[in-house]
Protein backbone atom coordinates (compact mmCIF):
# COMPACT_ATOMS: atom_id res chain seq x y z
CA UNK A 1 0.00 0.00 0.00
CA UNK A 2 1.24 3.29 -0.41
CA UNK A 3 3.47 4.85 2.30
CA UNK A 4 6.15 6.52 0.96
CA UNK A 5 6.41 10.17 1.72
CA UNK A 6 5.34 11.16 -1.91
CA UNK A 7 2.10 8.92 -1.70
CA UNK A 8 2.03 9.53 1.77
CA UNK A 9 1.71 13.41 1.26
CA UNK A 10 -0.72 13.37 -1.64
CA UNK A 11 -3.22 10.84 0.38
CA UNK A 12 -3.01 12.73 3.64
CA UNK A 13 -3.89 15.91 1.77
CA UNK A 14 -7.19 14.37 -0.25
CA UNK A 15 -8.13 12.89 2.89
CA UNK A 16 -8.51 16.46 4.70
CA UNK A 17 -9.70 17.97 1.31
CA UNK A 18 -11.57 15.65 -0.97
CA UNK A 19 -14.80 14.49 0.09
CA UNK A 20 -15.11 11.28 -2.14
CA UNK A 21 -17.94 9.55 -3.59
CA UNK A 22 -19.76 6.71 -2.86
CA UNK A 23 -17.77 6.36 0.19
CA UNK A 24 -18.14 6.21 4.03
CA UNK A 25 -14.83 8.69 4.57
CA UNK A 26 -14.14 6.80 8.07
CA UNK A 27 -13.60 3.54 6.45
CA UNK A 28 -10.52 5.13 4.75
CA UNK A 29 -8.59 5.32 8.55
CA UNK A 30 -7.80 1.58 7.59
CA UNK A 31 -8.62 1.26 3.44
CA UNK A 32 -6.41 2.51 1.22
CA UNK A 33 -6.70 5.51 -0.67
CA UNK A 34 -4.44 5.25 -4.07
CA UNK A 35 -2.98 8.53 -4.91
CA UNK A 36 -2.76 8.11 -8.63
CA UNK A 37 -0.22 9.57 -10.90
CA UNK A 38 -0.59 8.74 -14.45
CA UNK A 39 -2.19 6.31 -16.65
CA UNK A 40 -1.01 4.68 -19.72
CA UNK A 41 -2.89 1.93 -21.23
CA UNK A 42 -5.07 -0.66 -18.76
CA UNK A 43 -3.22 0.55 -16.10
CA UNK A 44 -2.80 3.07 -13.64
CA UNK A 45 0.23 4.13 -11.18
CA UNK A 46 0.91 5.89 -8.31
CA UNK A 47 3.10 8.31 -7.37
CA UNK A 48 6.27 5.93 -6.83
CA UNK A 49 5.33 3.50 -9.56
CA UNK A 50 3.24 1.19 -8.09
CA UNK A 51 0.88 -0.34 -10.88
CA UNK A 52 -2.13 -1.06 -10.63
CA UNK A 53 -4.35 -2.88 -13.65
CA UNK A 54 -7.72 -1.21 -14.04
CA UNK A 55 -9.99 -3.85 -14.16
CA UNK A 56 -13.26 -1.86 -13.81
CA UNK A 57 -12.54 0.85 -16.50
CA UNK A 58 -12.80 3.42 -13.74
CA UNK A 59 -16.32 2.83 -13.28
CA UNK A 60 -17.03 1.65 -16.44
CA UNK A 61 -15.74 4.44 -18.37
CA UNK A 62 -12.54 3.89 -20.03
CA UNK A 63 -13.10 1.85 -23.42
CA UNK A 64 -9.63 2.22 -25.53
CA UNK A 65 -6.78 2.66 -21.87
CA UNK A 66 -5.68 5.56 -20.07
CA UNK A 67 -3.68 8.09 -22.18
CA UNK A 68 -4.94 6.99 -25.52
CA UNK A 69 -3.32 8.87 -28.26
CA UNK A 70 -6.04 9.17 -30.61
CA UNK A 71 -8.18 10.77 -27.75
CA UNK A 72 -5.78 13.09 -26.54
CA UNK A 73 -4.49 14.18 -30.30
CA UNK A 74 -8.45 14.98 -31.00
CA UNK A 75 -8.44 16.61 -27.64
CA UNK A 76 -5.58 18.52 -28.45
CA UNK A 77 -6.64 19.71 -31.50
CA UNK A 78 -10.39 20.82 -30.11
CA UNK A 79 -8.64 22.68 -27.55
CA UNK A 80 -6.60 25.08 -29.64
CA UNK A 81 -10.29 25.37 -32.28
CA UNK A 82 -13.07 25.93 -29.51
CA UNK A 83 -13.43 25.13 -25.89
CA UNK A 84 -16.81 25.53 -25.01
CA UNK A 85 -19.74 27.57 -26.24
CA UNK A 86 -23.36 27.60 -24.61
CA UNK A 87 -25.55 25.38 -26.90
CA UNK A 88 -28.92 27.40 -26.82
CA UNK A 89 -28.94 29.43 -29.55
CA UNK A 90 -25.50 28.58 -30.77
CA UNK A 91 -24.19 25.43 -32.24
CA UNK A 92 -20.87 23.52 -33.34
CA UNK A 93 -19.25 20.93 -35.66
CA UNK A 94 -18.06 18.27 -32.70
CA UNK A 95 -22.00 18.55 -31.36
CA UNK A 96 -23.68 18.37 -35.14
CA UNK A 97 -21.63 15.52 -36.15
CA UNK A 98 -21.78 13.08 -33.17
CA UNK A 99 -25.18 13.85 -33.15
CA UNK A 100 -25.70 13.04 -36.99
CA UNK A 101 -23.35 9.61 -36.28
CA UNK A 102 -25.22 8.34 -33.45
CA UNK A 103 -28.58 8.91 -35.28
CA UNK A 104 -26.76 6.94 -38.00
CA UNK A 105 -25.61 4.08 -35.68
CA UNK A 106 -29.73 3.26 -34.22
CA UNK A 107 -30.92 3.29 -38.20
CA UNK A 108 -32.32 6.87 -38.01
CA UNK A 109 -35.11 5.15 -35.33
CA UNK A 110 -33.41 7.29 -32.54
CA UNK A 111 -32.61 11.04 -34.74
CA UNK A 112 -32.78 13.64 -32.27
CA UNK A 113 -29.91 13.38 -29.71
CA UNK A 114 -30.04 15.72 -26.39
CA UNK A 115 -27.68 16.67 -24.25
CA UNK A 116 -26.05 16.94 -20.54
CA UNK A 117 -23.05 16.08 -18.84
CA UNK A 118 -23.81 12.62 -16.31
CA UNK A 119 -25.86 9.64 -16.17
CA UNK A 120 -28.06 10.76 -13.22
CA UNK A 121 -29.36 13.96 -15.54
CA UNK A 122 -29.74 12.10 -18.67
CA UNK A 123 -32.33 9.91 -16.67
CA UNK A 124 -34.04 13.05 -15.38
CA UNK A 125 -34.28 14.74 -19.29
CA UNK A 126 -35.88 11.42 -20.21
CA UNK A 127 -38.38 11.07 -17.39
CA UNK A 128 -39.30 14.70 -17.51
CA UNK A 129 -39.73 14.13 -21.06
CA UNK A 130 -41.52 11.79 -21.21
CA UNK A 131 -44.50 13.11 -18.73
CA UNK A 132 -44.33 16.53 -20.37
CA UNK A 133 -44.64 14.69 -23.96
CA UNK A 134 -47.94 13.13 -22.29
CA UNK A 135 -48.98 16.46 -20.65
CA UNK A 136 -48.79 17.99 -24.45
CA UNK A 137 -50.83 15.51 -25.99
CA UNK A 138 -53.28 16.26 -23.20
CA UNK A 139 -52.86 13.15 -21.11
CA UNK A 140 -51.07 14.91 -17.73
CA UNK A 141 -52.49 11.72 -15.66
CA UNK A 142 -49.49 9.67 -17.10
CA UNK A 143 -46.62 11.14 -14.76
CA UNK A 144 -45.93 7.89 -12.96
CA UNK A 145 -42.41 5.77 -13.74
CA UNK A 146 -41.97 2.16 -13.42
CA UNK A 147 -38.80 -0.07 -13.29
CA UNK A 148 -37.15 -3.43 -12.01
CA UNK A 149 -36.53 -4.61 -9.29
CA UNK A 150 -32.90 -3.44 -8.55
CA UNK A 151 -32.63 -1.05 -10.84
CA UNK A 152 -30.62 1.62 -10.67
CA UNK A 153 -30.34 4.80 -12.52
CA UNK A 154 -28.50 7.52 -10.72
CA UNK A 155 -28.26 9.18 -7.25
CA UNK A 156 -30.20 12.66 -7.92
CA UNK A 157 -33.73 13.20 -6.54
CA UNK A 158 -35.15 12.47 -9.72
CA UNK A 159 -33.32 9.50 -10.32
CA UNK A 160 -34.10 8.30 -7.17
CA UNK A 161 -37.24 7.78 -7.99
CA UNK A 162 -36.49 4.95 -10.27
CA UNK A 163 -33.56 3.68 -8.66
CA UNK A 164 -34.35 0.55 -6.06
CA UNK A 165 -30.85 -0.32 -4.53
CA UNK A 166 -32.27 0.28 -0.94
CA UNK A 167 -28.98 1.98 0.36
CA UNK A 168 -29.61 5.28 -2.25
CA UNK A 169 -33.08 4.69 -2.00
CA UNK A 170 -34.00 4.47 1.96
CA UNK A 171 -31.30 7.26 2.66
CA UNK A 172 -33.65 9.97 0.52
CA UNK A 173 -36.88 8.68 0.59
CA UNK A 174 -38.74 11.55 2.06
CA UNK A 175 -37.37 13.14 -0.42
CA UNK A 176 -38.19 11.23 -3.42
CA UNK A 177 -41.35 10.61 -5.40
CA UNK A 178 -40.92 7.21 -5.78
CA UNK A 179 -42.23 5.22 -9.13
CA UNK A 180 -43.54 1.76 -9.06
CA UNK A 181 -41.04 -1.65 -9.71
CA UNK A 182 -41.92 -4.65 -11.08
CA UNK A 183 -40.37 -8.37 -10.95
CA UNK A 184 -36.61 -8.32 -12.38
CA UNK A 185 -35.99 -10.72 -15.28
CA UNK A 186 -32.43 -11.88 -13.27
CA UNK A 187 -31.54 -15.09 -14.98
CA UNK A 188 -30.57 -16.27 -11.19
CA UNK A 189 -34.16 -16.67 -10.54
CA UNK A 190 -34.92 -20.19 -12.63
CA UNK A 191 -36.49 -22.54 -11.19
CA UNK A 192 -35.38 -26.07 -12.00
CA UNK A 193 -36.11 -26.55 -15.79
CA UNK A 194 -36.76 -23.00 -16.75
CA UNK A 195 -34.27 -20.89 -19.00
CA UNK A 196 -33.51 -17.48 -18.70
CA UNK A 197 -36.08 -16.89 -21.68
CA UNK A 198 -37.96 -18.30 -19.34
CA UNK A 199 -37.36 -16.39 -16.27
CA UNK A 200 -38.14 -13.36 -19.14
CA UNK A 201 -41.43 -14.36 -19.76
CA UNK A 202 -42.24 -14.79 -16.49
CA UNK A 203 -41.19 -11.30 -15.40
CA UNK A 204 -42.68 -9.88 -18.59
CA UNK A 205 -46.16 -11.52 -17.74
CA UNK A 206 -45.70 -9.56 -14.12
CA UNK A 207 -45.20 -6.19 -16.36
CA UNK A 208 -48.37 -6.80 -18.35
CA UNK A 209 -50.20 -7.58 -15.00
CA UNK A 210 -49.28 -3.92 -13.99
CA UNK A 211 -49.62 -2.49 -17.22
CA UNK A 212 -53.20 -3.42 -17.30
CA UNK A 213 -53.78 -1.68 -14.24
CA UNK A 214 -52.03 1.25 -13.99
CA UNK A 215 -51.10 2.76 -17.68
CA UNK A 216 -53.46 5.57 -17.67
CA UNK A 217 -51.25 6.67 -15.25
CA UNK A 218 -47.60 5.38 -16.30
CA UNK A 219 -45.42 7.28 -18.52
CA UNK A 220 -42.57 5.28 -19.10
CA UNK A 221 -40.93 1.92 -17.83
CA UNK A 222 -37.12 2.53 -17.34
CA UNK A 223 -34.93 -0.49 -18.10
CA UNK A 224 -30.67 -1.11 -17.69
CA UNK A 225 -30.87 -3.68 -20.82
CA UNK A 226 -29.28 -6.64 -20.56
CA UNK A 227 -26.96 -6.14 -17.54
CA UNK A 228 -28.35 -4.64 -14.16
CA UNK A 229 -25.16 -3.32 -13.18
CA UNK A 230 -25.28 -1.37 -9.65
CA UNK A 231 -27.55 -4.28 -7.81
CA UNK A 232 -24.75 -6.51 -8.62
CA UNK A 233 -24.48 -7.14 -12.33
CA UNK A 234 -28.06 -8.92 -12.79
CA UNK A 235 -27.99 -10.40 -16.32
CA UNK A 236 -31.51 -11.29 -18.23
CA UNK A 237 -32.36 -12.48 -21.64
CA UNK A 238 -32.94 -10.29 -24.55
CA UNK A 239 -36.33 -11.73 -24.94
CA UNK A 240 -37.28 -9.97 -22.22
CA UNK A 241 -36.72 -6.52 -23.89
CA UNK A 242 -38.67 -7.92 -26.77
CA UNK A 243 -41.83 -8.15 -24.79
CA UNK A 244 -41.05 -5.13 -23.14
CA UNK A 245 -41.36 -3.10 -26.41
CA UNK A 246 -44.52 -5.15 -27.47
CA UNK A 247 -45.71 -4.16 -24.20
CA UNK A 248 -45.58 -0.30 -23.94
CA UNK A 249 -46.69 -0.09 -27.52
CA UNK A 250 -49.74 -2.14 -26.65
CA UNK A 251 -50.32 0.33 -23.55
CA UNK A 252 -49.22 3.27 -24.45
CA UNK A 253 -45.90 3.66 -22.21
CA UNK A 254 -42.74 4.61 -23.55
CA UNK A 255 -39.56 3.04 -22.80
CA UNK A 256 -36.89 3.90 -21.82
CA UNK A 257 -33.19 2.03 -22.45
CA UNK A 258 -30.72 3.47 -20.01
CA UNK A 259 -27.54 2.38 -21.81
CA UNK A 260 -25.27 4.45 -19.74
CA UNK A 261 -23.14 1.35 -18.31
CA UNK A 262 -23.94 -1.48 -20.84
CA UNK A 263 -23.44 1.09 -23.99
CA UNK A 264 -20.84 1.45 -26.11
CA UNK A 265 -19.87 -2.10 -26.79
CA UNK A 266 -19.86 -3.43 -23.30
CA UNK A 267 -22.72 -6.12 -24.37
CA UNK A 268 -21.18 -7.21 -27.05
CA UNK A 269 -23.18 -4.82 -29.47
CA UNK A 270 -22.88 -1.33 -29.57
CA UNK A 271 -26.40 -0.78 -27.79
CA UNK A 272 -27.41 -3.51 -26.41
CA UNK A 273 -31.09 -3.13 -27.51
CA UNK A 274 -30.00 -4.56 -30.41
CA UNK A 275 -29.69 -7.63 -29.17
CA UNK A 276 -33.21 -7.46 -28.45
CA UNK A 277 -33.65 -6.33 -32.24
CA UNK A 278 -35.73 -3.47 -30.74
CA UNK A 279 -35.33 0.44 -30.08
CA UNK A 280 -36.55 2.36 -27.17
CA UNK A 281 -38.17 5.52 -27.39
CA UNK A 282 -35.28 7.32 -25.12
CA UNK A 283 -31.59 5.52 -25.29
CA UNK A 284 -28.92 7.19 -22.62
CA UNK A 285 -25.57 7.34 -23.51
CA UNK A 286 -22.73 8.51 -20.79
CA UNK A 287 -19.32 6.59 -19.48
CA UNK A 288 -18.04 5.02 -22.23
CA UNK A 289 -19.23 7.48 -25.15
CA UNK A 290 -16.30 10.24 -24.04
CA UNK A 291 -13.56 6.76 -24.22
CA UNK A 292 -13.61 8.09 -20.33
CA UNK A 293 -12.02 11.71 -21.08
CA UNK A 294 -14.25 14.01 -20.07
CA UNK A 295 -18.43 14.01 -18.59
CA UNK A 296 -21.09 13.58 -21.46
CA UNK A 297 -24.13 12.13 -21.51
CA UNK A 298 -26.38 12.04 -24.44
CA UNK A 299 -30.66 11.16 -24.20
CA UNK A 300 -31.69 9.98 -28.13
CA UNK A 301 -35.07 10.19 -28.93
CA UNK A 302 -38.03 9.89 -32.10
CA UNK A 303 -39.01 11.93 -34.21
CA UNK A 304 -42.74 11.77 -32.92
CA UNK A 305 -40.95 13.14 -29.41
CA UNK A 306 -39.12 15.52 -30.76
CA UNK A 307 -42.55 16.49 -32.86
CA UNK A 308 -44.62 16.80 -29.50
CA UNK A 309 -41.99 19.99 -28.54
CA UNK A 310 -42.13 21.98 -31.77
CA UNK A 311 -44.34 25.04 -30.87
CA UNK A 312 -45.03 28.19 -31.21
CA UNK A 313 -45.65 28.28 -27.29
CA UNK A 314 -42.29 28.43 -25.01
CA UNK A 315 -44.49 25.86 -22.29
CA UNK A 316 -44.52 23.52 -24.99
CA UNK A 317 -40.99 23.47 -25.31
CA UNK A 318 -38.72 20.86 -23.15
CA UNK A 319 -37.15 22.89 -20.10
CA UNK A 320 -34.22 21.60 -18.93
CA UNK A 321 -30.58 22.85 -19.18
CA UNK A 322 -26.71 22.64 -18.27
CA UNK A 323 -24.13 25.69 -18.62
CA UNK A 324 -21.66 22.83 -20.43
CA UNK A 325 -24.26 20.99 -22.53
CA UNK A 326 -22.54 19.39 -25.86
CA UNK A 327 -19.42 20.65 -24.37
CA UNK A 328 -17.22 20.80 -27.90
CA UNK A 329 -14.49 19.04 -25.93
CA UNK A 330 -16.71 16.43 -24.87
CA UNK A 331 -17.89 15.56 -28.04
CA UNK A 332 -14.66 16.02 -29.88
CA UNK A 333 -13.69 12.87 -27.23
CA UNK A 334 -16.99 10.52 -28.06
CA UNK A 335 -16.24 11.47 -31.93
CA UNK A 336 -12.59 10.08 -31.25
CA UNK A 337 -14.12 7.28 -29.43
CA UNK A 338 -16.81 6.15 -32.30
CA UNK A 339 -13.58 6.45 -35.03
CA UNK A 340 -11.78 4.54 -33.12
CA UNK A 341 -14.54 1.79 -32.58
CA UNK A 342 -14.82 2.36 -36.63
CA UNK A 343 -11.35 2.14 -37.73
CA UNK A 344 -10.41 -0.96 -35.15
CA UNK A 345 -13.71 -2.95 -35.77
CA UNK A 346 -14.14 -3.43 -32.28
CA UNK A 347 -17.53 -5.12 -31.81
CA UNK A 348 -16.10 -7.78 -33.71
CA UNK A 349 -12.59 -7.80 -32.22
CA UNK A 350 -14.33 -7.99 -28.47
CA UNK A 351 -16.09 -11.18 -29.56
CA UNK A 352 -13.10 -12.61 -29.25
CA UNK A 353 -11.68 -10.85 -26.98
CA UNK A 354 -14.97 -11.56 -24.48
CA UNK A 355 -13.90 -15.33 -25.17
CA UNK A 356 -10.40 -14.82 -24.20
CA UNK A 357 -11.91 -13.43 -20.99
CA UNK A 358 -14.77 -15.66 -20.30
CA UNK A 359 -12.22 -19.10 -20.59
CA UNK A 360 -9.15 -17.93 -18.36
CA UNK A 361 -11.89 -16.35 -15.67
CA UNK A 362 -13.39 -20.53 -16.18
CA UNK A 363 -10.08 -21.71 -15.77
CA UNK A 364 -9.51 -19.74 -12.50
CA UNK A 365 -12.65 -19.54 -10.92
CA UNK A 366 -14.83 -22.06 -12.66
CA UNK A 367 -14.12 -24.55 -9.90
CA UNK A 368 -13.97 -22.91 -6.57
CA UNK A 369 -16.03 -24.01 -3.90
CA UNK A 370 -16.95 -20.18 -3.04
CA UNK A 371 -18.23 -19.06 -6.61
CA UNK A 372 -21.44 -19.11 -7.66
CA UNK A 373 -23.36 -17.86 -10.82
CA UNK A 374 -20.08 -17.27 -13.19
CA UNK A 375 -21.54 -15.37 -15.94
CA UNK A 376 -20.71 -13.17 -18.86
CA UNK A 377 -22.25 -10.00 -21.03
CA UNK A 378 -20.15 -9.43 -23.91
CA UNK A 379 -17.37 -7.63 -21.99
CA UNK A 380 -18.63 -7.73 -18.54
CA UNK A 381 -18.23 -10.64 -16.40
CA UNK A 382 -19.18 -11.35 -12.80
CA UNK A 383 -19.68 -13.98 -10.17
CA UNK A 384 -21.15 -14.19 -6.55
CA UNK A 385 -19.45 -15.17 -3.56
CA UNK A 386 -21.33 -17.60 -1.46
CA UNK A 387 -20.84 -17.60 2.58
CA UNK A 388 -18.63 -14.28 2.17
CA UNK A 389 -17.20 -12.99 5.39
CA UNK A 390 -18.65 -9.56 6.73
CA UNK A 391 -16.63 -6.58 4.96
CA UNK A 392 -15.97 -9.02 1.96
CA UNK A 393 -16.23 -5.90 -1.00
CA UNK A 394 -13.42 -3.52 1.43
CA UNK A 395 -11.21 -6.83 2.27
CA UNK A 396 -11.30 -7.82 -1.66
CA UNK A 397 -10.87 -4.72 -2.47
CA UNK A 398 -7.79 -4.59 -0.96
CA UNK A 399 -6.23 -7.91 -1.56
CA UNK A 400 -6.77 -7.28 -5.18
CA UNK A 401 -4.79 -3.70 -4.77
CA UNK A 402 -1.94 -5.67 -3.16
CA UNK A 403 -1.70 -7.91 -6.53
CA UNK A 404 -1.74 -4.93 -8.58
CA UNK A 405 -5.36 -5.09 -9.47
CA UNK A 406 -8.17 -2.77 -9.69
CA UNK A 407 -11.40 -4.39 -8.48
CA UNK A 408 -14.40 -3.00 -6.47
CA UNK A 409 -16.94 -5.91 -5.83
CA UNK A 410 -20.45 -5.18 -5.35
CA UNK A 411 -21.53 -6.61 -2.12
CA UNK A 412 -20.53 -9.86 -2.22
CA UNK A 413 -20.69 -9.81 -6.20
CA UNK A 414 -17.24 -9.65 -7.83
CA UNK A 415 -17.32 -8.07 -11.00
CA UNK A 416 -14.84 -7.03 -13.86
CA UNK A 417 -15.51 -4.47 -17.23
CA UNK A 418 -11.95 -4.16 -18.69
CA UNK A 419 -10.40 -1.78 -21.16
CA UNK A 420 -10.89 -3.14 -24.91
CA UNK A 421 -7.37 -3.20 -25.44
CA UNK A 422 -6.19 -6.08 -23.16
CA UNK A 423 -3.60 -8.81 -24.42
CA UNK A 424 -3.73 -12.16 -23.85
CA UNK A 425 -1.42 -11.97 -21.23
CA UNK A 426 -3.07 -9.01 -19.20
CA UNK A 427 -6.56 -10.93 -19.41
CA UNK A 428 -4.48 -14.12 -17.72
CA UNK A 429 -3.43 -11.83 -14.98
CA UNK A 430 -7.02 -10.03 -14.71
CA UNK A 431 -8.30 -13.87 -14.05
CA UNK A 432 -5.62 -15.22 -11.62
CA UNK A 433 -4.91 -12.33 -9.59
CA UNK A 434 -8.67 -12.01 -9.37
CA UNK A 435 -8.70 -15.82 -8.04
CA UNK A 436 -5.84 -15.12 -5.82
CA UNK A 437 -7.26 -11.71 -4.64
CA UNK A 438 -10.80 -13.77 -3.55
CA UNK A 439 -8.65 -16.86 -1.61
CA UNK A 440 -6.95 -13.91 0.54
CA UNK A 441 -10.15 -12.11 1.05
CA UNK A 442 -11.93 -15.65 2.43
CA UNK A 443 -9.26 -16.30 4.67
Amino acid sequence: MPSTPANANLLSRSLAAVWHPCTQMKHHEQLPLIPIARGEGAWLYDMDGRRYLDGISSWWVNLFGHANPRIGNALKAQLDTLEHVMLAGFTHEPVVELSERLAALTGHNLGHAFYASDGASATEIALKMSAHYWRNHGQSDKNRFLSLAGSYHGETVGALAVTDVAIFRDAYAPLVRAGACVPSPDARHAAPGESAADVARRAAAALEAHLAEHARHTAALIVEPLVQCASGMVMYDPEYLRLARALCDRYQVHLIADEIAVGCGRSGSFFACQQAGIWPDFLLLSKGISGGYLPLSIVLTTDDMFAAFYDDDTARGFLHSHSYTGNPLACRAALATLDIFEQDDVIATNRQRARRLGDAFQAALGAHPAVRNLRQQGMILAFDVADAPAGFSRRFFTAALDRELLLRPIGNTVYTLPPYILSDEEITFLASQTAAALEASLG
